[in-house]
């Protein structure tokens, strides 16, 4: 019997060290996919609620949680900016974040003003995690297990069945997309896991690309951001494409930036999580690379009703804060200082739940209100945005 034997030479080169696994949590969702996790700070003993933000270019603390805590801080001339305005901020040096599992150390926190966010979300917001953080780890996050996992850089396997993109990094991931109404446009856009809607537009991209088709219907609303109230416009696109994955009838927000958060024509607007929540995500800053896989949340509907209330939790009470002009909540007869009570007979004075219902109610609708001590019953007909 004739053997023939085969010699196998593998090629020698030089790889990275695996990738070693620190550490793993769970965290919460809020309206729009916002993730919120817990932590401490140095050796404070109580938890502190931050938000999970790869559209932040640093990190950093409430000012009301820093004069709780009686933080030191530092008066700088550093400014930042967020889609509704731009400040000088102070700074908190030198601290130590603890995540369950894990002290990230030598943090310098730069100090904003969340009293607004908290009332949005009703859960106090004592922070934002972003960049610091970011740069220094492998982080995975899993919308179906709502779990985090944080490894240290290095090699890792990617499971099957994603997509890897390398987005163009600075303190933030600029990513490749196509946004498509009247005509396909590609564009780079800010992957933000801190945006709680699906797309966002700046003006001057959706004029000069003329993205939208002739007779889209716009809708006047308003969203929140760094330094307040924004004031914008709400449509759908046509078609939404991020790697191989395509997504019809994508809401889509459009705003003025006046103060160059895009750097528009470098930018056209931002990803937000409402739409990258349907992916499970691997965020590797030290290698500038991003792997999508899609989730069970995938086929999810998008939120396409349109009520024109801007809704806060104020003194433990669900307000009415603002009302659009024209809105379905304007002809059903809001009023600014309305306190909600029950939506659909849901009493929980939760405004999660309220914000999910009023999302989730295409159609007829009827809200209970306070107003000057006395009840009132309120019926809007919420409007889907997708028809003229």
């Amino acid at each position: 019997m004739l053997c023939t034997c085969l010699q196998l030479q593998a090629q020698e080169e030089f790889v990275q060290e695996p990738a070693r696994h620190l550490t793993k949590f769970r965290f919460t969702q809020l309206s729009g996919g916002i993730i919120l996790i817990k932590a401490k700070l140095d050796n404070y003993p109580d938890s502190l609620n931050f938000v999970l933000d790869t559209g932040s270019g640093g990190i950093s603390l409430d000012s009301a949680t820093t004069t709780a805590l009686k933080i030191p801080l530092t008066k700088t001339e550093r400014t930042i900016r967020g889609i509704a305005g731009m400040r000088t901020v102070d700074f908190a040096f030198d601290h130590t974040l603890k995540l369950p599992g894990l002290d990230v150390p030598h943090l310098d926190f730069h100090i904003n003003d969340y009293e607004l966010l908290t009332s949005v979300y009703g859960v106090k917001i004592d922070g934002v995690v972003g960049f610091s953080f970011f740069r220094r780890y492998i982080v995975k996050i899993d919308y179906d297990l709502m779990q985090i996992n944080v490894y240290t850089p290095g090699s890792l396997k990617y499971p099957r069945g994603g997509y890897l993109m390398r987005p163009n990094f600075t303190t933030l991931p600029m990513q490749n997309a196509m946004v498509m109404d009247s005509r396909p446009i590609n564009s780079r856009f800010i992957f933000d896991t801190g945006a709680g809607l699906c797309f966002l537009l700046s003006q001057d991209f959706v004029e000069d690309s003329t993205v939208l088709r002739k007779g889209r219907k716009i809708y006047p609303t308003q969203a929140e951001g760094l330094g307040g109230k924004k004031v914008m416009s709400l449509t759908v696109l046509k078609e939404v494409k991020l790697g191989p994955y395509k997504f019809k009838s994508v809401p889509v927000h459009i705003f003025d930036d006046e103060y160059n958060v895009t750097t528009y024509p470098t930018l056209g607007g931002i990803i937000g999580n409402d739409l990258l929540r349907r992916f499970n995500l691997i965020v590797n800053y030290p290698e500038q690379t991003i792997y999508i896989k899609p989730n069970s949340h995938m086929n999810e509907s998008f939120d396409y009703s349109y009520t024109g209330l801007g809704i806060y939790q104020v003194d433990g009470e669900i307000k009415v804060v603002d009302v659009m002009e024209g809105s379905p909540g304007d002809k059903a007869g809001f009023q600014t200082g309305d306190i909600i009570f029950s939506i659909e007979n849901n009493y929980s004075k939760n405004i999660q739940v309220y914000k999910n219902l009023f999302q989730n109610a295409i159609g007829r609708i009827q809200v209970v209100v306070f107003r000057e001590r006395m009840p009132l019953v309120l019926t809007m007909n919420v409007k889907d945005i997708r028809k003229k």
